[in-house]
């Protein structure tokens, strides 16, 4: 993922005002069993904390995997698939596409749903999807110190930046070509 992600659903010190009256808000339990939600003082106007929504590929050149080292934070130095957060109107489809492009030079065509990956107390979820590479050079581009193929059994497990990073890749290997799922120790604890 490219940038921090928002506050986790629990963080009241994120927001403190209406944004339609301006009114302060105040964290209220609106049904027994929900989790208590930020609500305004003066409107009684309800302000959901939302899950973000990010989107990966993971798609191989030459036998390898591709991915791409990292050059922000989270996870500086550390390496990814192409990915990032899909944009308000645009289907998760279109911006797994585009992050590629964006990131890689890469142009795809997706294949399959690899999965949906969602933690506890976690603002983002993640969709990775499969695709085959149609068009264009590899290259690290936006947000990226070097882009790298990797054979399946190869994969720098323990430099991983996500543990949605992880989690897919260890699907899609351990899927696709039959490589032993990595050892759990090496799996990062940012997710």
């Amino acid at each position: 993922m490219h940038t921090h992600p928002p506050q986790a659903q629990g963080d009241d010190a994120a927001y403190s005002f209406c944004p339609k009256c301006g009114a302060a808000l105040v964290s209220r339990q609106l049904k027994t069993g929900d989790p208590e939600r930020r609500v305004c003082s003066a409107c009684r106007f309800v302000f959901f904390l939302d899950p973000k929504v990010a989107t990966g590929c993971i798609a191989e050149l030459r036998q390898g995997i591709i991915l791409l080292r990292r050059s922000i934070e989270p996870g500086y130095g550390r390496w990814v698939f192409p990915g990032g957060y899909v944009d308000r109107g645009e289907r998760v489809e279109d911006a797994a596409v585009r992050e590629m492009e964006e990131e890689s030079r890469l142009r795809v065509q997706l294949t399959s749903l690899l999965g949906v990956y969602s933690y506890v107390g976690r603002p983002v979820v993640v969709i990775v999807y499969t695709g085959t590479v149609v068009d264009g050079r590899l290259e690290a581009a936006d947000e990226s110190l070097e882009a790298a193929c990797f054979v399946p059994d190869r994969i720098p497990w323990n430099e991983l930046a996500f543990s949605s990073t992880w989690d897919a890749l260890a699907d899609y290997a351990s899927g696709r070509h039959g490589v032993q799922r990595p050892d759990p120790a090496t799996r990062p604890k940012v997710f």
